[in-house]
């Protein structure tokens, strides 16, 4: 029954998107063959071929390795406040496992330090020979543009502004189709420097986090493409320029000096956006717990966006019983962002989810797709070319529908294979 579910619901993601649509005949078949087949490939690749778990068990314990470097440094800087019991002696004594685990002076370091590592690896070249890797698959098979292709693609690795500012200089010539493109990507993925942050965050609940983050993220790419042409079809030739990746760092410690710089803002901005998101919530709750409410539970936010997106979460192939709590995860990452909502993933209570229905939404987070990234990528996007700032603010909201629609898909394609 799930799996019927979950096919029902790719079609009815599909459907929503036409009904969006500025053009809403029935989209070209090939556009969903290519769509979706390339989806259904890359998570039966993952998920059913045996090297390719080796390869991410690998990239996992790779993470497992950045976070043992980075708690070096946060115990030299921090003392026994960046480290755990295993290797500090602490001036107290410890009731509560888990109870030492401070997020600020532990967790968050992990974002500054996965940033250098990605400043060095983009100085000597090896993450745009990636990029251009994944940008060569999606212009051949979606049949986008070099400028779009090399955009989406970037939204794999690098962040919802980041990548549009690798083709800054060609934004102004993407057509309309093209530019919502862009920002649908940008919606439906997150950016690398906080994929191992999220990963460490879901590494006691999940096997293999860090790849089954990536995967949701290369996955939803070719699935926010296809949204988009739907939402906002090509009427326009599509551009075709040959895209020159620049390196940005003039050294190695130019690198490191910079992206150094870089980490820290993301790191203390992710902080400050967590303290105030959670201090909303429950400012909200408690003024919600004022209001009468039939039974010994009083009303909640996450209630509330549990009722609304219950049926979203259902179409995902997530069983009705657990929909409840499925979908006030799905909300809280509209409402608020996807780091809150992986916080409460990863503390969730026994028996709210099966394994199945962790894995649906551990792919169904993982996007940009909420009302503060709005904002950033209308600022972002905007500024760099100020010249289609109206129409940049017209088509934002319409790809915050289509990143959401295409992490649903996502959802929905692992619940099947997984």
């Amino acid at each position: 029954m799930t799996y019927l579910q979950a096919l029902l619901g790719l079609s009815v993601f599909i459907a929503i998107a036409v009904g969006c649509s500025e053009d809403r005949r029935l989209p070209h078949w090939k556009l969903l063959a290519v769509g979706l087949g390339l989806q259904f490939l890359i998570a039966f690749i993952v998920f059913r071929v045996e090297m390719v778990q080796r390869v991410l068990t690998a990239i996992n314990q790779g993470v497992s390795a950045i976070a043992v470097a980075t708690e070096a440094g946060t115990l030299f800087v921090f003392g026994y406040l960046g480290g755990g019991p295993a290797n500090v002696a602490y001036p107290y004594s410890i009731d509560e496992p888990g109870a030492t685990l401070i997020l600020a002076f532990r967790v968050l370091p992990l974002i500054l330090f996965f940033t250098v590592l990605s400043a060095i690896l983009w100085h000597y070249r090896i993450l745009p020979l990636i990029v251009r890797g994944f940008s060569f698959v999606l212009q051949r098979s979606m049949g986008v543009s070099g400028a779009v292709g090399l955009g989406a693609a970037a939204n794999i690795f690098i962040g919802m502004v980041e990548s549009p500012a690798l083709i800054r200089p060609y934004i102004k010539q993407l057509n309309r189709s093209e530019l919502f493109i862009v920002m649908s990507c940008g919606m439906a993925t997150i950016a690398g420097s906080v994929m191992v942050f999220y990963s460490v965050i879901l590494a006691d609940v999940i096997d293999n986090a860090l790849g089954h983050i990536l995967t949701a993220s290369v996955i939803s790419a070719p699935a926010a493409i296809m949204l988009a042409l739907i939402m906002v079809p090509a009427n326009e030739e599509a551009t075709d320029q040959k895209i020159e990746l620049s390196t940005h760092y003039h050294s190695l410690m130019d690198a490191i000096t910079k992206g150094t710089s870089d980490g820290l803002k993301l790191m203390v901005n992710v902080g400050a956006m967590l303290l105030i998101l959670v201090a909303l919530v429950a400012l909200f709750n408690s003024m919600l717990s004022l209001l009468p409410f039939p039974g010994e539970d009083s009303l909640t936010l996450q209630g509330i966006l549990g009722f609304l997106f219950s049926p979203l979460v259902w179409l995902m192939g997530i069983p009705w019983e657990e929909a409840q709590f499925a979908g006030s995860l799905m909300g809280i990452k509209t409402v608020l962002n996807e780091l809150v909502a992986f916080l409460a993933l990863a503390d969730v209570p026994a028996g709210s989810l099966s394994p199945r229905s962790f894995i649906i939404m551990t792919y169904a987070l993982c996007g940009f797709a909420n009302f503060a990234s709005l904002g950033i990528m209308i600022a972002g996007i905007s500024g760099m070319c100020p010249q289609r700032a109206q129409e940049i603010v017209l088509l934002a909201p319409k790809s915050l529908i289509s990143g959401t629609l295409a992490t649903c898909m996502t959802g929905a394609i692992a619940g099947l294979l997984a």
